[in-house]
């Protein structure tokens, strides 16, 4: 895809959509009257600022029986319109209803000058690894995270692979860690 090639924007999630008319009653009470939303593919999404993140997250967990599925991130660099935050760096938690089957992603940016965030593991312990993961391929530190070290690169390794920055070969590294054989390991 050319980076330089115009997107159009998502559409807005429609106020007849009953899931936006669930999560407004969720979230509103917390955040306020002016929800950030759209949707795509019958993917609603709510935008949130970082310090809006937790208390979102434990509305949506509390109030509305919401439990994360999954959390990753996203970087944005040459892309023309980024989503709703703006920002190089996203991170977003796909929450499920199972009651309802009511999916909600939830989207934050993330300043790339300061890349970090609170961590959802005081409200899902098993956010632990998909924080790690994310930290691990993106660079971005997850405030209070219990344990934020390396998942899946060597604890050496100093760059962050899934940045778009990153070269495509990798920068030689591979060659400077230490070969382990099947016996070792």
């Amino acid at each position: 895809m050319n980076p330089t090639t115009a997107h159009p924007s998502p559409p807005t999630a429609t106020a007849s959509d009953p899931r936006l008319s669930r999560a407004r009653a969720l979230l509103e009470p917390v955040l306020g009257p002016t929800l950030k939303t759209s949707s795509f593919r019958d993917n609603l999404r709510i935008f949130v600022e970082p310090d809006q993140l937790l208390p979102a997250l434990a509305a949506l967990r509390d109030r509305g029986g919401f439990h994360l599925v999954e959390l990753g991130g996203t970087d944005y660099l040459h892309y023309p319109k980024p989503s709703g935050s703006g920002k190089r760096f996203e991170v977003h938690y796909v929450l499920l209803n199972r009651d309802t089957t009511d999916r909600l992603i939830l989207k934050v940016g993330v300043d790339p000058d300061n890349p970090s965030l609170p961590s959802a593991t005081s409200l899902w312990p098993g956010a632990d690894w998909l924080e790690r993961e994310v930290f691990d391929m993106f660079g971005i530190r997850f405030d209070g995270h219990p344990d934020l070290r390396r998942i899946l690169m060597p604890d050496q390794f100093t760059a962050f692979p899934l940045r778009k920055d990153y070269p495509l070969r990798g920068r030689g590294e591979r060659h400077n860690f230490p070969r382990i054989t099947r016996a070792e390991s």
